[in-house]
């Protein structure tokens, strides 16, 4: 199952705990890959129906419903139920704001497992084994009724922990460690911003950041893109690189705009860089520092008189 065919879903996103490991940092404004934690976890669930984050409302990436627990600080489960008042979907994706490495495709993989099982929920788990319930996707109608049960005691659901949530619910458990990787402290935060760094993702989390900065929905091979940069840096002259591919972002935006338009752009670019290159190689060309009229090395001749 991909994320085009993935069944409805609502996400429930909680970002207003107090990080107290983080010496009460705003965590979901903290930055990795220059981007806020919580619009990267907004990114990953950018298929839902709707998106209903359980916080103070601020600037996010794209348009979410706000909402919050009464009182404010109440805990997971009781920021979890302020939020599935909202939901209408058979599917929620339960997440919190602090996954540097989550994605879309995870969010897919777990609704997948869900909706083929008996299960009530499915959640990942982390490199230990644990089970994180914050990252997760949950039939609504086995999670409000598990909420109701837990919401009859006399505090209701504050201050409850997750764990009285999950032992209620039949689950059913996909192992990931990166996926399920949170920032609960600055070392975290320092790691995360270290393995974004790596060579094998920095390209697609540079990509992203950028796309995200700019309110651009579009998947493009960018290895097409890199190849017509290092076509016209060697065909033609280094800065020709960054303006030929500008040009061909250009180009694209003024045609059909989408991927397809994007790549005929590149290929046409592309194919006038190699004729350039062997217009400069073809044979009977001076050499590179071959003066015109002259021989290799020599000075150009002098004017003669009249001249």
């Amino acid at each position: 199952m991909t994320a085009t065919d993935t069944p409805p879903y609502d996400a429930i996103v909680l970002a207003g705990g107090a990080a107290r490991r983080l010496g009460g940092a705003d965590k979901p404004a903290v930055r990795v890959g220059g981007r806020p934690l919580l619009d990267r976890v907004l990114a990953a669930c950018a298929g839902a129906e709707q998106t209903v984050v359980v916080a103070a409302p601020r600037a996010t990436s794209r348009p979410v419903r706000w909402t919050r627990e009464d009182p404010p600080g109440g805990g997971p489960v009781a920021a979890l139920g302020a939020g599935l008042r909202h939901s209408t979907a058979a599917y929620a994706v339960v997440l919190s704001a602090d996954l540097p490495f989550l994605e879309e495709a995870t969010v897919a993989r777990l609704l997948s497992v869900l909706s083929a099982s008996d299960a009530d929920a499915a959640l990942l788990t982390d490199a230990d084994g644990r089970d994180q319930p914050l990252v997760a996707a949950y039939r609504t109608t086995a999670l409000r009724h598990a909420l109701s049960a837990l919401a009859g005691d006399e505090q209701g659901l504050t201050g409850l922990p997750l764990r009285r949530l999950t032992a209620a619910l039949n689950l059913t458990r996909v192992p990931d460690p990166r996926a399920s990787f949170d920032c609960d402290t600055w070392d975290d935060i320092a790691d995360a911003r270290a393995r974004i760094r790596e060579h094998g993702h920095v390209l697609d989390e540079w990509i992203s950041a950028v796309k995200d900065e700019l309110g651009i929905d579009l998947d493009v091979d960018f290895r097409l893109l890199l190849d017509v940069a290092r076509d016209a840096a060697h065909g033609v002259a280094r800065p020709a690189a960054p303006l030929t591919t500008f040009l061909v972002g250009y180009a694209a935006a003024q045609g059909k705009g989408g991927p397809e338009a994007v790549a005929e752009a590149a290929h046409k670019a592309a194919a006038l860089a190699l004729r350039w290159a062997e217009e400069t190689n073809a044979p009977g060309n001076p050499a590179p520092d071959t003066p015109a009229g002259g021989v290799p090395g020599s000075e150009p001749p002098a004017p003669g008189p009249g001249r």
